[in-house]
């Protein structure tokens, strides 16, 4: 058995790439069961946020790997030699590194943003509802989570990180010299939709209008604010009015159509309209970026604006990663440690088994045998079985942290003839043994 998780993120893949890897709920349910029932992969968590797709899994054959990769392929209607260009691939240490990472918010974009561990958190909790976790990736996320918190309490890597709708206000200020006195129209209203006009709002913008398929829930958010909420269905009118457009939706397709903006930047005059998609998939066809007097920006284009304070980050980071190198070990450890505890306990029950048998048949032979006989002929076995396996026990638990753990326990297995079905990962501390 091996850990492993495949993957892809802003760094491998541009947007065009990660829309395709982008999974709702019930399209996580439906992976993780399709996964799931493939030979070879015992448990798996599928992490899925606008910049990143990564597939944890415990496998227990190497040809595992290949399958997955045919189904993200074929789900990705992305030829396999395509797919392979924009994939990760970290085992063992590497992955439990990794995540602890991502975690932490040492892999995200916007290093050392807050949002990414509510993201792991609940990767986590939607697998283990779907029964696809198992006890070494319970370990896994359980401590990763810890480790992200821990991260954040003890360094400063989060306190001048900027969030991605902060980006995308601080993207419409350096687009248009300030937005002060201007009016922005946000298409959404789920939790990036709110961040974001309170960032609009703290700036100084004149007016904030919300729309969302939803009129309920655009209405809810523009009262926050002091805003004004309108149908979906009056989108591209009260474009016409905005100096700046904001999209991000939950939806799975295009909601801002090529066709429609034509006649939107033809009644605008060649008046400038700045729009800024940072939903995943992407809400607006990349085509309008074509328009006359329209200036179309995707999540990509963030990157600039998420470095700014990204020096005292740094520093922050250093002393994250020296946490997450002891996390990792800590954790490789007590993971090896435990591993071996199914040999162990087996290893003892078939010496408790033979020692039971032979003093039976031993009192059985002596015959008429007073208590205190019994008792002393007892003691003796009961001696000489924990003297015999005490050395090989002490010794499997410490061989069981170095890089090769994990044949010995294999080798005391075959040697004895154990029955053990415990997961057994080949994940160990390196540069021991």
């Amino acid at each position: 058995m091996f850990l492993i998780v495949i993957g892809l993120n802003h760094r491998t893949a541009p947007v065009e790439v990660r829309e395709r890897f982008s999974f709702s709920e019930s399209q996580t349910r439906e992976v993780l069961e399709e996964l799931r029932n493939k030979a070879g992969v015992e448990s798996v968590v599928l992490l899925s946020t606008c910049n990143r797709t990564e597939f944890y899994m415990f496998l227990s054959k190497e040809i595992a790997r290949t399958a997955v990769i045919e189904v993200l392929s074929r789900r990705a209607r992305l030829e396999f030699a395509e797919l392979k260009r924009y994939l990760y691939v970290y085992t063992e240490n590497d992955c439990v590194r990794h995540l602890f990472r991502v975690a932490a918010g040492l892999d995200s974009m916007v290093l050392g943003e807050t949002q990414i561990l509510g993201q792991v958190k609940e990767a986590y909790q939607l697998a283990h509802n779907c029964g696809t976790t198992g006890r070494y990736l319970n370990a896994l996320f359980q401590q990763a989570l810890a480790v992200g918190k821990r991260v954040r309490t003890e360094t400063e890597i989060d306190k001048n990180a900027v969030s991605v709708s902060y980006a995308a206000v601080e993207l419409a200020k350096q687009a248009l010299g300030g937005i002060e006195g201007r009016t922005v129209l946000i298409i959404g209203a789920g939790k990036m939709s709110e961040l974001t006009v309170k960032h609009l709002v703290a700036n100084g913008v004149a007016g904030v209008i919300v729309s969302n398929r939803s009129f309920e829930n655009a209405r809810e958010l523009a009262a926050c604010f002091g805003g004004r909420a309108v149908h979906f269905e009056e989108l591209y009118r009260w474009m016409e009015k905005a100096d700046i457009v904001i999209s991000c939706t939950a939806a799975n397709h295009y909601v801002i159509h090529t066709r429609e903006m034509e006649k939107v930047a033809e009644r605008r005059g060649g008046k400038k309209l700045f729009l800024i998609d940072i939903a995943v998939p992407r809400d607006i066809e990349p085509e309008v970026a074509h328009l006359p007097g329209v200036v179309l920006y995707d999540i990509d284009a963030l990157q600039n604006v998420v470095d700014a304070n990204l020096s005292e980050r740094r520093r922050a980071a250093a002393q994250a990663d020296r946490i997450i190198e002891e996390e990792v070990e800590g954790f490789l450890r007590r993971q090896a440690a435990q591993a071996v505890v199914p040999t162990i306990v087996a290893l003892k029950k078939l010496g408790d088994e033979i020692k039971q048998k032979e003093l039976r048949r031993a009192l059985n032979r002596l015959g008429d045998l007073s208590d205190y006989e019994r008792k002393v002929i007892t003691s003796l076995v009961n001696s000489i079985t924990n003297q015999l396996l005490h050395e090989p026990v002490r010794r499997l638990k410490d061989l069981s942290l170095t890089s090769q753990g994990h044949f010995y326990a294999e080798a005391v297995q075959k040697l004895f003839n154990l029955e053990v079905t415990a997961e057994l990962p080949s994940a160990a501390v390196k540069g021991k043994g």
